[in-house]
């Protein structure tokens, strides 16, 4: 995720975005995951000199990587996004520093799961399908995929804060969906949140998307089963809790007292408080759309600092 907290550190970004043929360029290579200049010239009706000039913008501003490769006509350029996803805060807020944690899905430290339900690494499935019994298996840490149709998973974040520095909001971002035998499509399901214990709300999930392969799915995993979910950011600040910046609690950080002896206890649960029990998946970096796996992100101020 490309991150700019001060709208002045992203005029790059934004210069590169003023144009509707980089942005033509950017949907192109979030379908397609990677092409050469070649092929985007001809997909977009350019020439290679065109399209060199606006590669460079992009490439300039941090939104793409450039690789060289040989191919069969002698040394190509293949463009592919660097992140998959741009978050900007339009109001500048005075945080001082922040810090990130990227979890295995599979490094739970608590959980609940009925069938249908399972997990899987990049490489196999763990145990067997629809046995509660594997989430307790050591080889679930390398999870990449998890799946369950009533239940709870619980990821404790490390707390690295000082005593001299305050909490100023934290962040989850995931991929999710719901449960479905197989998959489908339409199978909404409420998927609640809790940090400590304390209700932050939930999001509905549509479905269980199968209609298209996972972009970073194993060549093994199977087309009948759920492919990929939606990615979801929740924030928790002062000012309330949001998902994707639609407010669904006025639950505070205040509200859930942390501080920097507090341990940090993330939940997501399907449970009895869920009008639509469907079910959740949660996707990892090997699996889904998205090339990540549980993001944790801090951001905090120090308090001599702030007064």
């Amino acid at each position: 995720m490309i991150y700019i907290k001060e709208l002045r550190s992203g005029l790059n970004i934004f210069k590169a975005l003023s144009s509707e043929i980089r942005i033509e360029i950017l949907e192109l290579l979030a379908k397609n995951q990677s092409l050469n200049l070649n092929d985007l010239a001809n997909k977009l009706n350019l020439t290679n000199g065109a399209i060199t000039m606006h590669i460079k913008k992009l490439e300039e501003s941090g939104l793409i990587e450039i690789n060289t490769a040989v191919g069969k006509h002698g040394i190509q350029k293949i463009c592919y996004l660097t992140e998959e996803k741009l978050m900007v805060d339009l109001q500048s807020k005075e945080i001082d520093n922040l810090y990130e944690v990227n979890m295995k899905v599979g490094h739970y430290s608590n959980y609940q799961a009925l069938p249908t339900c399972g997990l899987a690494t990049k490489d196999s499935i763990v145990g067997d399908f629809d046995d509660p019994r594997y989430f307790a298996d050591p080889q679930r840490i390398d999870s990449q995929i998890i799946w369950l149709s009533e239940g709870f998973l619980e990821y404790r974040i490390p707390n690295y804060l000082k005593p001299n520095q305050t909490f100023k909001e934290i962040q989850f971002s995931m991929e999710l969906s719901s449960e479905a035998p197989g998959y489908c499509n339409n199978y909404p399901s409420d998927i609640y949140f809790y940090i400590n214990g304390q209700e932050i709300g939930f999001w509905t999930s549509p479905g269980d998307f199968g209609d298209a392969r996972g972009t970073f799915n194993p060549d093994w995993w199977p087309p009948h089963l759920n492919q990929y979910g939606m990615l979801k950011l929740i924030r928790v600040n002062d000012e309330g809790s949001f998902i994707d910046g639609c407010r669904i609690s006025d639950v505070t950080l205040s509200d859930i007292k942390l501080d920097y002896k507090s341990e940090i206890n993330f939940k997501m649960a399907v449970d009895d408080k869920s009008k639509n029990k469907r079910g959740l998946t949660i996707y990892g970096q090997h699996f889904g759309n998205y090339n990540q796996d549980l993001l944790a992100r801090v951001l905090y101020t120090n308090q001599e600092e702030s007064i």
